[in-house]
């Protein structure tokens, strides 16, 4: 995506909405598509995200183009979605590309990759980098047209019912955990479990996990999970931030007009930035009710990080190595993160350190 070309065409699409909408309707079709999403509708962060799009689009359309959301197990199950759109069941949908690693362990690098980067470096990527090049590529083999769809930031590293003291701890331990850190895991001994979000309580209540993660304290308190497990671990290192997607048929994206086109992706970048606005104000309060009603925060030790970052690096040179697209992707990435490391590291990480230590 070229990111001038994108704001020209914006302007003269979902700008000219705003401006003349009586002239944007003339001649142009009403259409109803579908969304389906991976998330419940308890979950008003990410299942939110697609309705603010919607908002947005129809009201740059003047009500012409309409996008009915459909929560996870409305019309598809909640890890089904890319197979919805791919095959046509539905014009589009929202989720997180990493649920797809058995079709291709290069999608993670659309959602989050073990001590990558953080959410304002992805964007980065993606927007002034080579990411959206290079996830297009990977998109359009399946029929698909991808667009940024939200941020969640840095995650929580989940709720154990025990702690994590050494890596000797997390042999056996049978973890939900999503995607491709689940793979870095299981070198560790680790047993990971893909749970979809409406399951994971239960999951964790009846003893078939052990520990589980999500995303963090708003939504975790959303789905109950202090209530099984009283150990939350920081930080996730599999996801230092973790981007969610717009997913469109691409038979259907190239039938729309360039002013719907234009429209849609303004409508997609509103979407993306409330999402991320909307966590970093819900966490705080969320997380000081959970420790306030017996969530006990632990850090995970550098023992345990580094065993993790040994078995992350093995992980991705094993993928490299077996699958082309994901060493073509993969190799932009770490160069990207590694250089956005030293901006990072440097006057922000300063900031951060001694800035968040004190209270104005």
């Amino acid at each position: 995506m070229q990111r001038r070309s994108f704001l020209k065409r914006a302007a003269v699409g979902a700008g000219t909405a705003a401006l003349a909408s009586p002239a944007l309707a003339q001649g142009l079709p009403t259409l109803n598509w579908r969304l389906v999403s991976s998330f419940p509708k308890s979950l008003d962060t990410l299942y939110g995200t697609p309705e603010v799009f919607a908002n947005a689009l129809r009201k740059a359309t003047d009500g012409k183009f309409n996008v009915k959301v459909f929560a996870a197990g409305e019309v598809v199950p909640a890890l089904q979605v890319l197979d919805a759109v791919q095959n046509g069941t539905v014009e589009c949908g929202h989720t997180a590309s990493y649920y797809y690693l058995g079709k291709n362990s290069a999608f993670i690098f659309d959602t989050a990759a073990p001590f990558g980067m953080t959410a304002r470096q992805q964007t980065a990527w993606m927007l002034h980098g080579n990411g959206m090049k290079l996830m297009r590529e990977l998109y359009g083999s399946y029929n698909l047209v991808n667009f940024l769809g939200g941020q969640t930031g840095t995650q929580m590293g989940g709720w154990f019912r025990k702690e994590i003291k050494s890596p000797e701890d997390l042999k056996g331990l049978k973890f939900r955990i999503a995607g491709f850190a689940g793979q870095v895991l299981s070198k560790l001994g680790v047993v990971p479990q893909q749970l979809p979000a409406g399951e994971i309580y239960s999951a964790l209540e009846k003893g078939t996990i052990d520990a589980a993660e999500f995303v963090g304290p708003y939504d975790d308190e959303k789905l109950g999970l202090a209530k099984v497990a009283k150990n939350y671990y920081y930080p996730a290192w599999w996801e230092g931030s973790a981007a969610l997607s717009f997913l469109v048929n691409k038979k259907k994206w190239d039938e729309l007009p360039p002013s719907y086109q234009a429209a849609w992706e303004a409508a997609c970048y509103e979407a993306h930035t409330d999402m991320c606005a909307k966590y970093d104000a819900l966490n705080p309060p969320a997380l000081q009710r959970l420790v306030q009603s017996g969530a006990v925060l632990r850090k995970f030790n550098t023992s345990v990080m580094d065993a993790c970052f040994k078995a992350a690096q093995e992980t991705y040179a094993e993928e490299s190595a077996k699958n082309l697209q994901f060493k073509k992707i993969f190799d932009d990435y770490r160069v990207f993160r590694n250089m956005e490391a030293q901006w990072f590291g440097l006057a922000e990480q300063a900031f951060a350190q001694y800035s968040f230590s004190k209270k104005l």
